[in-house]
């Protein structure tokens, strides 16, 4: 796996803003997530009676699938999550989207942050669907196979 597969995930998963998250084999949700670079970790707020809030009270393997609307992006990422109790971290992570699902919004009592860990990722990196198509138009013609972009594994 090259550096700039790496930096490429990190730069284009700061620009996407949700994926399907599941844990032990529950079923995958639709979550956004808030990306902590420094610490291979990414950020989740959820409500306490979730079947994700549950997973992460026991610290359960999860994973977290990535398609990026302009498509320049897939990955699927294995880790584990945890709950964490960080006012601090809570503050720094809030948004207006966050409390859109909270009646009492950043005082709301169900409010659980989720940290998950980050142990591997498969990641495809593309040009988006413009290139995507002009690469399957140059095979046709050419009949060699599309370019489609780069693609590795990354450990953390």
């Amino acid at each position: 796996m090259s550096d700039s597969l790496k930096k490429e995930f990190w730069d284009r998963l700061e620009d996407t803003r949700a994926g399907m998250l599941a844990t032990d084999g529950g079923r995958a949700v639709p979550m956004s997530h808030y990306v902590d670079r420094d610490a291979n970790a990414l950020w989740f707020i959820t409500a306490t009676g979730t079947d994700l809030a549950q997973s992460a009270q026991t610290g359960a393997a999860a994973e977290y699938l990535i398609s990026s609307t302009n498509e320049s992006l897939y990955a699927r990422i294995d880790g584990r999550v945890q709950a964490v109790t960080d006012p601090a971290k809570l503050d720094e992570l809030w948004s207006a989207v966050a409390s859109a699902w909270f009646e009492d919004g950043r005082k709301d009592d169900d409010i659980q942050l989720v940290r998950f860990d980050m142990t591997e990722a498969e990641v495809w990196a593309t040009g988006g669907s413009m290139s995507f198509l002009y690469e399957i138009a140059k095979a046709n013609i050419t009949k060699e196979k599309p370019d489609i972009g780069d693609h590795g594994v990354i450990r953390f």
